[in-house]
């Protein structure tokens, strides 16, 4: 409009300018020049005044703009209660600018024109949009009608939205990550609204707001369990808790309109413990070699994760803590019912379930003896599962396992036991040693043999050569005696055949032969001529010569003819 006055003013000075020149011509040469000036500022004035009128006509629109309009002039009224124009009426239109160029007749006359950057939604989040004109909203309905998937876009028209049913108000629908060129009269929208993310090992749970479909009340599922606990679920598309639920991945969802509950369905750990004094008699064994005792005690506290402090148990007229761990799980198709009738799992276990579980504890430990909660744990851990598993389904829980940890028997009940397989520790002990002493020694044995391995080789080898030997000088004189028993035999057969002076004869001639043998210097040659009777040695006198032998064996002939006579 500005722009529009300032052309036509300058339009108008321009054709004044003009009007002036032409009075001043055929005056002198300084007028006729001053009318050549008025002219050139005519000129100048027009087409700057032109120009002006010329920009009221056009508009231009940047890459991440939005042009809105607002008509001011040529327009009827809108009607009541209505807010954007869309038939031709004064006020915010529902027609938008695109970037470019855009060329209407004194548009920037007709229109006030507002530039506006597009919406941008950025990756993680959605955009919640709230219409301001539109249908009204029908009785009992807080957001308008989801908008059917293949017109999403449509719905983004403000002119489509309008003339198509879209309603005043919070939408359902909302806008995922992206640029948006929509109408901001028509459309707010807030960019920050996270998306619901479902991480893996949990569920989500909807709780809706809206009623999307025309409601059935037999399509309410109402359960009641034996804990008096009610829940009820209820379809896709209906308020309240939604029978079906969120696996894991992101949604795009109206926060307003759904709440969405994380529920987490991996098995988790009740551990009860901690929270009471504890005493001990510690068991030593002096220098004398005798057990002694000792006591200590302390608090032990609960930890930060527990559920609960430890159960206290009552057992012979005992009373005393006891640990527990109760494994636990919400199936995914559980989840809606627990949350439709306490809200989470958490007040489930605190409300509900820990008080069971300390009451069948209790229950089962009291009827068994003390030390069977060591010695048949198993069995006692099988008496509460089977107890306490249909307490849980009656609460949507499925007990997985229930495990006892520290059983805190009273030290006095302990130390008795303690001491006798202290005592047998310790013979034990004892035995171990002497073993290990006895194997020490026969490995020393073993270790020192084997060092003198040689000399017991050398030794043995030398025992066996004795031996050999003492076999062979055995052997030798066996065969010498039966060599003297043949030569006897054989002697004594000879002397049977020759006769006893024969066989000496031939006794002596042997050994004169052999002396000869032996002393060749008492061999002589005969010189004289000797003949004998036929008997004694005469013809071995006339071999030998005149000799001593001879003389000797002469001697000898003589003495046993003398014997024979």
């Amino acid at each position: 409009m500005i722009r529009f006055g300032l052309g036509l003013v300058i339009i108008l000075a321009g054709v004044i300018l003009a009007v002036s020149s032409r009075k001043r011509e055929g005056a002198g040469h300084d007028e006729v020049l001053r009318s050549l000036g008025y002219k050139l500022a005519a000129v100048l004035c027009v087409a700057v005044g032109l120009f002006l009128f010329a920009s009221t006509s056009f508009v231009i629109v940047g890459a991440d703009e939005v042009g809105h309009l607002k008509k001011i002039y040529l327009g009827g009224a809108m009607k009541q209660g209505q807010v954007i124009a869309f038939d031709g009426e004064n006020g915010p239109q529902a027609r938008i600018l695109s970037p470019g160029f855009h060329f209407s007749p004194f548009i920037r006359v007709v229109y006030s024109i507002e530039f506006m950057p597009v919406i941008d939604i950025a990756p993680g989040f959605c955009g919640k949009v709230v219409a301001s004109d539109g249908m009204p909203l029908r009785s009992g309905q807080v957001f308008a009608d989801e908008w059917p998937e293949d017109k999403f876009n449509d719905m983004l028209n403000a002119e489509y939205f309008l003339k198509n049913g879209g309603q005043k108000g919070a939408q359902l629908s909302v806008l995922k990550p992206g640029k948006y060129r929509i109408n901001q009269y028509l459309f707010n929208v807030d960019a920050r609204t996270p998306v619901k993310d479902i991480p893996a090992g949990f569920v989500g749970v909807v709780k809706s707001n809206v009623q999307q479909v025309k409601d059935d009340p037999n399509r309410i599922e109402s359960v009641k369990t034996g804990l008096n606990l009610v829940a009820e679920v209820v379809p896709v598309g209906y308020k309240g808790v939604w029978k079906k639920v969120l696996m894991p991945g992101q949604y795009y969802l109206n926060d307003d309109a759904f709440k969405v509950i994380e529920f987490d369905t991996r098995i988790q750990t009740w551990e009860y413990s901690g929270g009471y004094h504890r005493r001990w008699i510690d068991l030593e064994i002096s220098q004398e070699g005798q057990i002694q005792q000792k006591t200590r005690e302390a608090d032990i506290p609960m930890g930060k994760d527990v559920a609960d402090m430890a159960i206290a148990v009552k057992v012979e007229g005992w009373e005393f803590p006891m640990d527990l761990r109760v494994l636990v799980q919400v199936s995914p198709e559980m989840a809606p019912y627990v949350v439709s009738s306490v809200g989470n799992i958490q007040e489930i276990e605190d409300d509900i379930l820990t008080p069971t579980i300390r009451s069948v504890v209790r229950n089962v430990a009291g009827k068994s003896k003390v030390f069977d909660l060591i010695d048949k744990r198993n069995e006692i851990e099988d008496e509460i599962e089977a107890k306490i598993i249909p307490e849980g389904e009656k609460a949507w829980i499925s007990i997985k396992e229930i495990r006892i940890g520290d059983v805190i028997i009273p030290p006095e009940l302990l130390v008795s036991k303690q001491r006798e397989q202290l005592a047998g520790q310790l013979k034990k002990t004892y035995e171990e040693e002497k073993i290990a002493q006895e194997t020490r020694i026969e490995t020393e044995k073993k270790r020192a043999m084997a060092e003198q391995q040689p000399i017991l080789i050398a030794a043995q080898i030398e025992k066996d050569a004795a031996e050999f030997r003492k076999d062979a000088a055995k052997f030798l004189g066996e065969g010498e005696k039966m060599r003297l028993v043949e030569i006897a035999e054989g002697q004594k057969a000879q002397t049977e055949v020759l006769g006893q002076d024969r066989v000496l004869q031939l006794s002596m001639l042997k050994d004169i032969l052999e002396a000869a043998k032996a002393k060749p210097e008492i061999v002589k040659v005969p010189t004289v001529l000797v003949q004998g009777t036929g008997q004694g040695y005469e013809g071995a006198a006339a071999v030998l010569g005149a000799s001593n032998i001879m003389q000797v064996l002469s001697q000898q002939q003589k003495q046993t003819e003398g014997t024979k006579k």
